[in-house]
């Protein structure tokens, strides 16, 4: 029972919460406003379930199968809310110039306190600190510069990236680590699965208005109930970010120097060589291998052990 609850708790956790809970709320909702006036069309009443238990049994079922295509389908969903995905170029650009301006009146404000509390002024850093640093990584959703802010955190800093890289660095973090980040994208995760069902609940409501007998006043106020939803939820989802911006910037402080050690890398003194390091390893993962290589690696590489003394510990390379 512990080995169950432990596998729960693990991996299955983030794909419960995630993704099949809020699809679980998603067809509650449309189970109880919507299923009802669907039911009066001949081909829906023939396969409906006849007992309360049957249907709580499909609930179910219909819930953990959604929640796993859901999870399964997680990048394009995710991509169509940063805009990334099925964004014509000029909306993109547009999106672009609207989020470009509203960073540049947040830096206003904050270069401008008069008036304001420290806790106003607080607020205003923490919209700030939601995009990227480099505005030529501004995304055009305030969802997509939220998350572009901590994926070019380790190029920014280290030049590291953490897109390229991040497999290895999961693997080589600390435990903690990766369990902070796993936990705080699946609050992220909850309310973008909740955007979506909850729009496509308002579309079947006012898809079943044409059907004969509809229930009509509850349907257009679940269309309406719902549909304002849809933008809370966004703004849930922008501001749950946060701890997940933390979570990766502990992995990438935490996670360099056990990176480094893995791939056999001694991280140099300073941080300018650690940052031409880094660059150098993005390289290596993104570009076919080339000869130059070999001499660019040879000040960061560890020395291997020595034969002959199996006891002592291997002596690091020049550039420690």
């Amino acid at each position: 029972m512990g080995d169950i609850a432990k596998g729960v708790l693990g991996g299955g956790w983030a794909l419960v919460v995630g993704w099949v809970l809020p699809t679980a709320l998603n067809l509650a909702v449309f189970f109880l406003a919507v299923a009802p006036s669907l039911r009066r069309t001949a081909a829906i009443e023939r396969v409906w379930p006849d007992s309360a238990s049957q249907t709580a049994l499909l609930l179910l079922c219909a819930a953990v199968l959604f929640g796993i295509v859901l999870n399964a389908l997680q990048t394009p969903l995710y991509r169509i809310l940063e805009g990334y995905l099925l964004w014509p170029r000029g909306a993109y650009e547009r999106g672009c110039r609207r989020q470009r301006a509203r960073k540049e009146k947040i830096a206003n404000l904050i270069t401008q306190p008069e008036g304001r509390t420290p806790v106003q002024r607080a607020l205003l850093n923490e919209q700030l600190a939601r995009y990227p640093v480099d505005d030529e990584q501004l995304a055009p959703t305030r969802l997509g510069n939220a998350i572009r802010r901590f994926e070019e955190y380790g190029h920014n800093r280290f030049r590291l990236d953490t897109q390229v890289l991040w497999n290895e660095l999961s693997a080589a973090a600390p435990v903690q680590a990766r369990r902070q980040v796993e936990t705080a994208r699946t609050s992220v995760d909850f309310f973008v699965a909740l955007l979506y069902g909850h729009a496509v609940v308002a579309a079947l409501a006012l898809l079943a208005m044409t059907s004969t007998g509809a229930e009509r006043p509850l349907l257009v106020v679940t269309a309406i109930v719902v549909g304002a939803l849809v933008p809370l939820w966004y703004r849930s989802g922008v501001y749950a970010t946060d701890e997940w911006a933390a979570a990766v910037r502990a992995i990438v402080n935490l996670g360099r120097k056990p990176l480094a050690d893995a791939l056999g890398l001694v991280l140099p003194p300073q941080l300018s060589e650690e940052r031409t390091m880094w660059q150098l390893v993005t390289r290596m993962s993104r570009r076919p291998y080339r000869d130059a290589a070999d001499l660019a690696f040879a000040p960061y590489r560890a020395a291997p052990p020595d034969p002959t003394c199996p006891l002592h510990p291997p002596t690091p390379g020049p550039g420690a």
